[in-house]
């Protein structure tokens, strides 16, 4: 089986770096630029999971993570955030939100791919 990622992150170089490493590991990727592409994208494509950054034009990874978890069709969805904004207070809000996963910019390639692929693993 071929896993679904959506890159939701508004950094072109964050989004390249990205995409380089997740097909790399054999996922089919797809990309969103914003907090409205991202929700649009989930519901058209049903990723498996979702690198989500948290500040983005539109609307925002704590947004975008609050919609998808309010929506049925999506609502089981992993999102993994993938953000600069590492206080605790972020980090227990993305949480709070929904998110499964927390992981703080700058971050090891190696670190994340471990996440996703253990993340993608436990799923049902």
């Amino acid at each position: 089986m071929t896993y679904k990622i959506l890159i939701a992150d508004d950094e072109p170089n964050i989004v390249i770096s990205l995409e380089y490493l997740m097909k790399r590991e054999a996922y089919d990727v797809s990309v969103a630029r914003d907090g409205q592409e991202a929700i649009d994208a989930i519901l058209r494509e049903r990723p498996h999971l979702v690198l989500l950054d948290v500040m983005m034009p539109r609307k925002t990874g704590f947004e975008v993570c609050q919609e998808v978890r309010a929506n049925e069709q999506v609502k089981d969805t992993l999102i993994l955030m993938l953000t600069a904004k590492g206080r605790e207070a972020d980090v227990a809000k993305g949480l709070a939100l929904g998110a499964n996963d927390y992981i703080t910019k700058p971050f090891s390639t190696k670190e994340l791919a471990r996440r996703v692929r253990e993340m993608l693993e436990r799923m049902p």
